[in-house]
């Protein structure tokens, strides 16, 4: 089946295995900053048209999961959705992490891009972040920015949050990125 009403984000569809991730985070358990190689699998369902008024968004419905080395259990999830507006080029990624964070990130792109980027911030009125009182006093997310590239069979991500965190002094880059292969 082919997906063009649903953009840059026709290359998507499926379900989609890395092991080459690297998460460059502060560790709590080490109290600095560490590396962890990590494993992800991602899928992505289509769903649309969903019509807004006159306007008309195509979507994937999406859950991802993380695991370090042979964990049984995934570090890191999300669910949400990717949503595409033709009319208008908009690209839009809403999810929420379970540590408290809800994010809306957006930008444009051209129906047949293969690389895209969207951004998000605190108090931006159309692409924000949402966190709870723990994540706003002690890891509170300043920036979030993710640029995704689209290849043969394969799609990639490089991702960076800016976090003030309570255990230092200046604006920390919490950076992560993966490349997928397409497995279903």
């Amino acid at each position: 089946m082919a997906y063009e009403e649903w953009g840059p984000l026709g290359g998507l569809v499926g379900t989609w295995e890395g092991d080459q991730g690297l998460d460059v985070s502060f560790h709590n358990d080490l109290g600095k900053v560490a590396e962890t190689v990590y494993r992800e699998k991602t899928t992505f369902k289509p769903f649309g048209p969903v019509d807004n008024g006159p306007q008309i968004l195509y979507g994937l419905d999406y859950r991802t999961a993380a695991w370090r080395g042979d964990e049984e259990n995934p570090f890191h999830t999300e669910v949400g959705y990717w949503l595409w507006d033709g009319d208008t080029g908009e690209v839009l990624r809403g999810f929420v992490v379970p540590r408290g964070i809800t994010v809306l990130a957006g930008g444009t792109a051209a129906a047949d891009a293969t690389t895209f980027t969207l951004k998000a911030a605190p108090g931006e009125p159309q692409y924000t972040i949402g966190e709870n009182r723990y994540l706003a006093k002690h890891a509170s997310t300043l920036s979030y920015e993710v640029t995704i590239t689209l290849g043969d069979g394969t799609w990639s991500y490089e991702e960076t949050t800016m976090l003030q965190m309570s255990e230092m002094p200046e604006p920390f880059a919490h950076t992560d990125h993966n490349t997928l292969t397409r497995v279903g």
